[in-house]
């Protein structure tokens, strides 16, 4: 496994690390958002949907659980499983059809375990003050991959 800690003072910041992301992976995979409520996960995955060239409204996946898009060919798919009452609703979803198939962006992924994919990368963010702090760790190949080919941020 390898990693990156970095801090993210301001929504500037996760923005650009949601371009840089965005620059950085590529072809299907699985992206894992943790954190606490508040943390910026939402705000990440939707400057990263954004930066990948998904245009109109991003709507947030907190009730319906997962939103598809379709750019230049690519399937991305953001799921939001906060509200799962069970893991095992994942398999309504259809999740399984979409692996090796779709970039699918997870929060909340502890709540689906069992049901969605391992992560090839995951992202933890943590409130630090007024700021946030992130953890990228890459748990394949194709994770450290698209950890390699992310450039360092800088002010």
């Amino acid at each position: 496994m390898s990693a990156r800690r970095m801090g993210l003072p301001d929504e500037l910041r996760t923005d650009a690390l949601a371009q840089a992301l965005a620059r950085a992976v590529c072809g299907a995979g699985c992206i894992y958002l943790q954190g606490p409520l508040g943390a910026g996960k939402s705000t990440l995955a939707r400057g990263f949907l954004r930066a990948l060239g998904v245009t109109g409204a991003i709507r947030s996946p907190t009730y319906t659980l997962m939103e598809p898009y379709e750019v230049d060919g690519r399937r991305l798919l953001h799921m939001d499983l906060y509200r799962l009452g069970d893991p095992e609703e994942v398999e309504y979803l259809g999740v399984r059809d979409e692996v090796g198939e779709a970039l699918l962006l997870v929060e909340w992924a502890e709540r689906g375990l069992g049901f969605v994919p391992e992560p090839d990368l995951k992202i933890t963010l943590a409130i630090e003050g007024e700021g946030r702090e992130v953890m990228l760790e890459a748990f394949t190949e194709r994770g450290r991959l698209w950890l390699q080919s992310l450039p360092l941020l800088t002010d």
